[in-house]
This record gives structure tokens, C-alpha cells and sequence, in this order.
């Protein structure tokens, strides 16, 4: 009996390190699983703002908590979540549109046809300023949907 207890689990916490794998593959996230860094998807899509949210104010939405600046945009993002989830699981859009996927700075971000893109920003490399100097936003989109197949299922 101690036997099946034990391969049960094995089984058990396989499957659940699998199912976090999964998660972290496709979101932007570290082992805390809050998105954006704390900042709010509701700031970022509604008011065009990058806003640090209140751990008062979360919500969980697919095992990745969120947080929000108000109990008002809580209850906006728990009413269509789907809506207000970044593009590419809150990696660098232009890291994706190239084909890899690298952590973002939250305070860079473009809204575009009801989207929210966030980018990467470090002394050496503006990524929002490459993909606004394309000047061509639905070519990049195409490229960086199509690398996304791939890239959502990849580890770093």
C-alpha cells in the first residue's frame, strides 16, 4: 500500500510541476505567478496607463494572480478577463516578432485595436522605440503571432 501511496504522489506532484511549467512557458511571470509585475491590465488597456496595482485588489484568472488599483477595476477584468490579458503572455512584442522571448520593463507598453504590447527596455536596447520606427504595426503583429505558436510552448 505504501508502494501505490508513493507513485500516486510522484504522479501527483509531476503532473502539478508540469502544469506550472506550462504556465511560465507561456506568461511572463516568476515563481510568485503574479502577472505584469504587479502592474494593472485594466490600467494598461482602459486608461492607457502603467499603473502598479494593490495586492488588495487581485484576481486569479488561470492560476496567474492579478492586481488591480481599485475594487471597480477588479470587477472590470473578472468580467471578461480574457479581454484584458497582454499580448504574448506579457513578453517583449518585439522579442517575439524576432523569435525570442525576453522580460519586459511594465512602463513601456503600446494599446493598439484593443491590445495592450509591452516591451523590453534596457540600456542597450528601447524595443518599443524599434517596433513604433517600423511604422508598420500589423506586419510586426503578423510575424510575432505567427512566432508565438512556438514560443508560448518554449522555456527560456
Amino acid at each position: 500500500m505504501k508502494i501505490i501511496k508513493s507513485i500516486l504522489v510522484i504522479i501527483v506532484l509531476t503532473l502539478s510541476t508540469y502544469s506550472f511549467a506550462q504556465d511560465k512557458a507561456a506568461n511572463n511571470i516568476d515563481d510568485s505567478k503574479i502577472a505584469l509585475q504587479g502592474y494593472s491590465p485594466v490600467s494598461y488597456l482602459d486608461l492607457g496607463l502603467a499603473q502598479l496595482g494593490n495586492k488588495d485588489y487581485k484576481s486569479e484568472y488561470e492560476k496567474i494572480t492579478y492586481y488591480f488599483t481599485s475594487a471597480d477595476q477588479k470587477s472590470t477584468f473578472d468580467k471578461n478577463p480574457k479581454k484584458y490579458l497582454p499580448q504574448y503572455g506579457g513578453y517583449c512584442a518585439f522579442g517575439v516578432y524576432a523569435g525570442a522571448k525576453f522580460r519586459v520593463d511594465p512602463n513601456k507598453f503600446l494599446v493598439k485595436d484593443g491590445k495592450y504590447y509591452l516591451f523590453l527596455n534596457d540600456v542597450e536596447l528601447d524595443a518599443q522605440q524599434l517596433w513604433t520606427a517600423e511604422n508598420n504595426h500589423k506586419k510586426l503583429k503578423d510575424k510575432a503571432d505567427k512566432n508565438w505558436i512556438k514560443l508560448c510552448k518554449a522555456h527560456n
